[in-house]
């Protein structure tokens, strides 16, 4: 663990992206990049998914939020950022498409419901929920998660949670969490322009559909 590089790097791109902010947003960024250091003393982050984490704050942090990263938000969940404006809220998910090496022979279902399990599991928990992934990568979107709840199929549901429950046993994603479950947008992050652009769902599949479909990638 180098405390003083993670922060000297902290410090290096909350200074690139406060040429974004106004004077009087600046101390939010801020508190956000203190919060990071302090959770890297305990071991908890990275500077990789930290970098990540700051861009997505100062985007927030420029349409009016108040953000705070790692959050807990019930007893088994912590979401990377936790933003609020007024009477909403949002949570940011940040995903960078790591694959841990037990599932280096089912990489594509892995990751695929690692993103069901976010938006099943997360969502509940604010007005709005947003996954963020860094414009080298591409993520797999159930088309599911693109239709209101009342329009989705039972079996359809099933095959979500039956995924899902190859990864995820402890505790398992209910059926109601993936029936409810809502998505509001996407955010690509391009780190070496210091910024964070947010697509709506559909605009992100009808982006990245074609790409997939050659991969032979369905979902």
């Amino acid at each position: 663990m180098d405390l003083e590089k993670f922060r000297n790097d902290v410090y290096a791109i909350t200074d690139r992206l406060s040429s974004k902010l106004s004077k009087e947003d600046l101390p939010k960024l801020n508190f956000v990049g203190q919060q990071l250091i302090e959770m890297y003393k305990k071991n908890l982050v990275k500077i990789n998914h930290s970098v990540l984490e700051l861009i997505c704050a100062a985007e927030l942090i420029a349409n009016g939020y108040t953000v705070e990263a790692e959050k807990e938000i019930s007893d088994i969940l912590v979401c990377d950022l936790f933003a609020q404006k007024g009477d909403g809220d949002t949570i940011i998910e940040i995903e960078t498409g790591f694959t841990p090496p037990d599932h280096a022979m089912d990489t594509i279902d892995y990751s695929t419901a690692r993103i069901m399990s976010k938006i099943a599991r997360y969502s509940k928990y604010c007005s709005k929920f947003s996954l963020a992934t860094p414009v080298t990568g591409i993520i797999p979107i159930p088309k599911i998660f693109l239709i209101p709840p009342n329009a989705r199929k039972k079996e359809d549901i099933k095959k979500v949670q039956d995924l899902c429950d190859r990864y995820y046993k402890n505790p398992p994603i209910n059926y109601d969490d993936i029936l409810n479950a809502r998505l509001h947008s996407i955010y690509l992050i391009n780190v070496d322009k210091n910024f964070a652009k947010s697509l709506d769902p559909q605009g992100y599949v009808d982006l990245t559909e074609k790409l997939l479909k050659r991969s032979q990638i369905s979902y």
